[in-house]
């Protein structure tokens, strides 16, 4: 015999006043957190804290059954969490005549579904500038980016944030890129912003050496079952076990935090290795997973080590000495390899010491620990007035695997969301095309996703161009379908044209 609907109603109503009452619990239980909140994001600090709260309880069977009543089933409650439980309340206890008293009244609580889409929206614009009208569209601009005839396509072609990468080129090259960039803005009356990424500390292979002579080379090719040795010097080594190559790093520190047994990976997970022994000033790696015909170890490319505590300082001294120019010509920073809320707290004390504490911070989710602390992040950066979440996820996906990744963006979407703060999705958006002119299947999907986030960055290419034409034109048809998380139901034209056609028949 089936279960009835008005039992049902009632069980929902008893789940949900546990967890809208948990929801009313945390502010009290977690107010110390938001003393320092910014004005800005008073409201915002609040809500994500609900949303965290609402998120430690399993709530899938009781959403099913919120959808079969033709309710909201908390899909959506990102952005205004007590509403949206309170809502769903007040209209079951009505239907079951059961009395409920919210903390406000039905449809009048201060952060409702529209203005919580208010909020977000000014948050928006004001990091990205009152210029947008839709999404951002960043780009990241080459060195060829200080030519102005360059600058005023891109600007042609929909570029309203110009990125500029500071791992690259010189102050005098972005000085130039700054100058030509307002240049052209003015002359097409097209504004675009100006962001600048710091580089924070850059694990990178410097030299390759082969077999016990230990010659010299700029790449080596290694095979799944290789041993390779990292090292801090290569004068006076003296190997013990046969080896495919030995490799200098660019911070030799990071030998020293490594352990046996952790995880470590070259050139963007092109090569995966385990270290198998530490020694004095030596890691013994074998290699786990490489192309099936052995992949090139080249000089110059990323290390990561996704099981490795690095001791290393987020804000490196070059980043703070870039810091004085970016205060003076840039509209936002971007944070690379932040990882906790003491290195949001530096940043902003570094900002503070420039009298620009009110430039646009953007941290860059890129590693691990950054993704794990991701809630203390975002409640430390809303001490500022001005700031956004980058999703890397290139080296997201070198950290915690391909697998991994494809969840990871999702939940770090619907944070910054419950945050209603903007989300920057990047990384190897319609790649293929910028680079070699052809976009793949793949990355068309990918870009169409990219529509439920406030901003989309792509990456330098010969077609760069002709991506950002391309991009424009997904998002134009994209933003007619989806609303953040939420499909929106415009008419179809292959449902007109097919009924129309049916109804002339008969």
């Amino acid at each position: 015999m089936s279960t009835s609907v008005f039992k049902t109603e009632d069980e929902i109503v008893k789940k949900l006043l546990l967890v809208r009452n948990s929801l009313l619990e945390v502010e009290e239980s977690h107010a110390d957190l938001l003393h320092n909140i910014h004005p800005n994001y008073k409201y915002n600090a609040l809500n994500f804290l609900r949303y965290l709260k609402l998120r430690t309880f399993d709530l899938t069977e009781i959403q099913s059954d919120l959808t079969a009543l033709g309710i909201s089933s908390l899909s959506h409650a990102e952005r205004h969490v007590l509403a949206n439980v309170e809502n769903i309340l007040y209209l079951l206890s009505a239907h079951i005549k059961v009395p409920f008293s919210g903390k406000y009244e039905f449809g009048r609580h201060p952060i409702s579904y529209k203005e919580s889409g208010d909020y977000l929206k000014k948050n928006t614009l004001r990091l990205f500038g009152e210029h947008l009208n839709k999404q951002g569209i960043m780009v990241t601009l080459p060195s060829q980016g200080a030519d102005t005839v360059f600058l005023s396509e891109l600007l042609e072609a929909g570029m309203n944030i110009a990125r500029i990468n500071c791992s690259h080129d010189s102050l005098e090259v972005w000085k130039a890129m700054v100058e030509n960039l307002k240049k052209a803005s003015r002359e097409l009356n097209k504004p675009c912003s100006v962001y600048m990424d710091l580089a924070g500390p850059k694990i990178r292979t410097h030299k390759i050496f082969i077999k016990k002579k230990l010659k010299g080379v700029s790449e080596t090719k290694v095979f799944v079952g290789d041993t390779i040795l990292l090292v801090k010097k290569v004068k006076n080594f003296q190997a013990k076990d046969e080896f495919a190559a030995v490799v200098t790093c660019t911070i030799a520190s990071v030998i020293d935090d490594a352990k046996e047994g952790e995880g470590i990976l070259f050139d963007d997970g092109k090569i995966e290795g385990i270290i198998e022994r530490k020694e004095q000033n030596v890691l013994k790696i074998k290699i786990l997973n490489t192309n099936p015909k052995g992949s090139k170890l080249k000089t110059e490319k990323g290390i990561n080590l996704p099981d490795t505590y690095l001791n290393l300082p987020s804000l490196t001294d070059e980043d703070i000495s870039n810091l004085d120019f970016i205060c003076a010509h840039a509209d936002i920073v971007g944070f690379s390899f932040v990882r906790n809320a003491a290195d949001v707290a530096r940043l902003q004390e570094e900002l503070q010491k420039r009298q620009r504490g009110d430039l646009g911070m953007v941290l860059k989710i890129e590693n691990k620990e950054a993704f794990q602390n991701l809630p203390y992040l975002i409640l430390k950066a809303m001490e500022s007035p001005t700031i956004g979440i980058m999703t890397a996820r290139g080296d997201l996906a070198v950290e915690l695997g391909v697998e991994r990744l494809s969840e990871v963006q999702e939940e770090i979407m619907w944070l910054c969301e419950a945050a209603l703060i903007p989300n920057i999705w990047a990384t190897q958006v319609l790649e293929s095309l910028a680079k070699k002119g052809i976009a793949s299947r793949a990355e068309v999907t990918d870009a169409a996703m990219s529509v439920r986030t406030e901003c989309i960055m792509l990456n330098k290419g010969p077609y760069i161009v002709k991506a950002l034409k391309t991009l424009n034109a997904i998002l134009s048809l994209m933003e007619k379908h989806q609303s953040k998380k939420q499909g929106t139901l415009r008419s179809l034209n292959v449902a007109t044209a097919f009924l129309g056609k049916i109804d002339k028949q008969d």
